[in-house]
């Protein structure tokens, strides 16, 4: 199965592809190095996806290059592949994209990052577009639903960053 869209990787670089919707979000969400090893684990293991609300269909245990994961969020099917993963000292993370059957086509990246002044924030880049006549019906509803799902995200991040 290939992936819907063809610029694979930039959500990587700047500029973020023309002809897109485009998010990008940059939210604190702790301090501390191990506030950053929670928020990383949390996020390779698909567990802020679960707490975002987000049910597992199928996957791999862990994000890593070239896994499927196909999601589940509030009736929708959403197949991804992951296209790359970063694996930095601080700062770590996956991008993944869009499969057939996922209602928008693009890209998306999730990355946790620990800062000099020991910050941890969550960067979101994606860019995407509508793939279903639902979706391109939806128009402005099908946007919204995506910043809703990224709330969810940062919100479900930040809670798994803090301590027991």
């Amino acid at each position: 199965m290939s992936l819907t869209y063809a610029e694979v990787g930039a959500t990587r670089k700047e500029p973020l592809p023309p002809g897109y919707g485009h998010v990008v979000r940059d939210e604190l969400i702790g301090h501390g190095r191990a506030a950053f090893d929670r928020a990383v684990d949390s996020l390779l293991d698909w567990r802020m996806h679960r707490a975002a609300g987000f049910r597992i269909v199928r996957g791999g245990e862990r994000a890593a290059e070239g896994v499927d994961i196909v999601l589940r969020f509030y009736g929708l099917t959403v197949p991804c592949r992951v296209v790359y993963v970063v694996d930095e000292p601080s700062r770590r993370g996956f991008g993944y994209g869009t499969l057939p059957g996922h209602p928008e086509r693009g890209e998306e990246a999730l990355v946790v990052v620990l800062t000099a002044d020991d910050e941890v924030r969550f960067r979101i880049r994606a860019f995407s577009r509508p793939a279903t006549l639902l979706t391109r019906l939806g128009g402005p509803l099908a946007r919204l639903g995506q910043h809703y799902a990224t709330n969810r995200y940062i919100k479900a991040l930040r809670s798994l960053a803090q301590p027991d």
